[in-house]
């Protein structure tokens, strides 16, 4: 399986980003423990230039991290093509007990090296460092789940039997599996859909009365019900088949890798929408970051809608 050239691909980078990430990593702790900027020590001096250092090359490992998400995406679904059984992504992460931890670790894991590119850029605007302290000491924490991402990615790969038969996502998402989907799917999709609207007018209301902190806690929530109500609900319009509730399938060309949209929509709309009440920013960054989250979030909520009203439309009836 590690012959597979897109698998030795993100080995190589993966390779890449723990030589550079351990260097930035001894630099951040030195940094961390010892930073003092009313000092005019020698050391003080040295710690200022590796922190430049240091930030430059967090920067650009954050910056690859985050799209190689989407390849780590296709790799899976190509990997589909030659594990008997699965027909998707969805039968590749199932395929060994650590592809759906490593999957949810990926998830978060972008969240916070975005955050972290944030809180960089607005820490570098300030002729006195702002959060040097802090994005260094951010950056301890997401470097070690950025190790245990790795080893469990490599450790992913190598224990998948390309001759072992594997669950489809048919088997894997459905009402009778085990699993802790399985109990949300039972949910009468007028509630799910109820609390997936009920959020939205929410958040659309905290954005008329620019209630920050209370439109970030709504974003975190919504992150989770919009996956919910997509893998139950609207999904199932995409496909045009009720039974099915895969996340992975509508990343597929047959869906015009609209999935692609849907997730990339979501996570700009969820993660602007929640650092504003993370980070001080100033009045104007943060109504532009505003604004960003909650049109990404409107469109979002406008293209997931079209399906379901398109399928009534054409047919008459609902799935």
């Amino acid at each position: 399986m590690t012959l597979v050239p897109e698998i030795l691909t993100i080995y190589i980078l993966d390779i890449l980003f723990l030589f550079f990430g351990f260097i930035a990593f001894f630099l951040s702790i030195n940094i961390f423990l010892k930073w003092d900027i009313t000092s005019t020590s020698s050391l003080q001096y040295s710690l200022e230039k590796n922190s430049y250092l240091s930030a430059t090359i967090i920067k650009y490992i954050f910056v690859v991290k985050i799209p190689l998400f989407i390849f780590f995406i296709f790799t899976l679904d190509k990997l589909s093509n030659i594990i008997t059984g699965a027909m998707c992504g969805a039968g590749v992460v199932n395929a060994t007990v650590y592809g759906t931890y490593l999957l949810m670790l990926k998830i978060l894991n972008i969240y916070l090296f975005a955050f972290w590119l944030v809180l960089h850029n607005e820490s570098i605007k300030y002729e006195i460092p702002k959060y040097i302290k802090l994005k260094f000491g951010f950056f301890i924490v997401t470097f070690l789940l950025l190790v245990v991402e790795i080893f469990t990615e490599f450790t992913m790969f190598n224990s998948i039997d390309p001759k072992s038969v594997v669950d489809c996502c048919g088997v894997i998402y459905s009402v009778n599996s085990q699993t802790f989907i399985s109990y949300f799917l039972e949910l009468p999709h007028v509630v799910l859909l109820g609390i997936f609207y009920t959020l939205f007018f929410l958040m659309t209301t905290m954005f008329v009365m620019k209630k920050k902190y209370a439109y970030a806690l709504l974003n975190v929530v919504f992150i989770i019900v919009a996956i919910l109500s997509l893998i139950s609900f609207f999904g199932t319009y995409i496909y045009e088949l009720p039974t099915h509730h895969c996340p992975f399938c509508f990343l597929q060309k047959e869906y015009g890798y609209i999935g692609y949209l849907l997730y990339i929509l979501l996570f700009c709309g969820t993660f602007f929408g929640t650092i504003i009440g993370l980070i001080d920013f100033q009045k104007d960054i943060t109504q532009k970051y505003f604004k960003i989250s909650f049109y990404t979030n409107l469109v979002y909520v406008l293209v997931v809608s079209f399906y379901p009203l398109n399928y009534f439309l054409k047919n008459g009836v609902w799935l």
